[in-house]
């Protein structure tokens, strides 16, 4: 068998986003990691409150992290298989923990650091919007017209814009019109992977400078690079990829393709909801793909996989 983890990005953010890791022995450590960088609450208490606080950018992200984290290591890393991991957005951070690169309690501060550089390069009024329906460059274009910036593409008739709120409402209007099956600005406040975010490139690149490396265990799972789907052989090009994400339109459908030509007949995502889930069903037709989610336990999952 050959698995290909799928770690969410933010939007997919919930009240049970935790339900099947929170009392696993194993994710433990990852949660009380997190503790502190969310003012000394446990981020299982805080999904449980639910409200707009689990959408606000610097907890979003550290929770999407989490889930991460914390569903690998409820699963437990010991096996034969051949995995790959692919992040994304802010789920390509998370891969590093995943892939043995960063210690779990480094991947969560250095998402609080990516945030609060993302917020202090743009402010507030800001967003992201989701269409689907139209040709990817005809989006692009779209986008253009409309001061905006094409900053994830999903499928070659689906991505992700992001601009300030205002114009992406203006296009989702424009884009409907124009035959979009989908378009709807989405509940996160950060234009993210647009060059609206330059200077946030800028400074996560100083912070990860800063952050010790780890050489990865034998038998971690294959590293892609969320930016463009490339894996990751040389550490360095794979930071300045993960720096430069932040401010650059990145290409989900080479890392679905990465993750089929690796030879995944498994597909399973990590993190809040099941949205990379439904897209690896349509890219990778063959595969037995699930979102963590879609099972009621651990036991569950462990079955699927056929681990112990």
């Amino acid at each position: 068998m050959t698995l290909a983890l799928l770690l969410s990005g933010q939007g997919g953010q919930h009240p049970g986003m935790f339900d099947l890791t929170a009392d696993n022995p194993e994710a433990q450590a990852v949660f009380a990691a997190a503790k502190p960088l969310l003012g000394d609450v446990d981020p299982r208490d805080l999904v449980r409150h639910g409200g707009d606080a689990l959408h606000e950018n610097r907890t979003g992200q550290i929770l999407c992290c989490v889930a991460a984290l914390a569903g690998w290591r409820a699963l437990g890393t010991a096996g034969t298989d051949r995995v790959i991991v692919a992040g994304y957005s802010i789920g390509d951070l998370a891969a590093w923990g995943v892939a043995g690169r960063f210690e779990p309690a480094d991947v969560l501060a250095l998402a609080a650091r990516r945030a609060e550089a993302m917020d202090a390069a743009t402010g507030p009024g800001f967003g992201l919007a989701g269409i689907r329906g139209l040709g990817l460059d005809a989006l692009e274009a779209l986008a253009g017209a409309h001061q905006c910036h094409l900053a994830i593409r999903n499928a070659a008739d689906s991505g992700v814009v992001g601009g300030t709120r205002a114009a992406l409402e203006t296009l989702c209007r424009a884009a409907s019109a124009r035959g979009a099956q989908r378009a709807v600005v989405l509940p996160v406040h950060t234009p993210s992977h647009t060059p609206l975010l330059a200077a946030a490139t800028e400074a996560f690149r100083d912070v990860l400078r800063q952050t010790t490396l780890r050489r990865p265990p034998p038998g971690a799972p294959r590293l892609v690079s969320g930016l463009d789907g490339a894996i990751v052989f040389r550490t360095e090009d794979g930071l300045d990829k993960l720096a430069r994400q932040i401010s650059h339109a990145i290409d989900w459908t080479a890392c679905l393709e990465a993750c089929r030509e690796y030879g995944a007949d498994h597909v399973l995502e990590l993190g809040p909801g099941h949205a990379l889930a439904t897209m690896a069903r349509s890219a990778l037709p063959e595969a037995r793909v699930h979102a963590l989610e879609e099972f009621r336990t651990l036991t569950g999952v462990r079955d699927w996989l056929g681990r112990p």
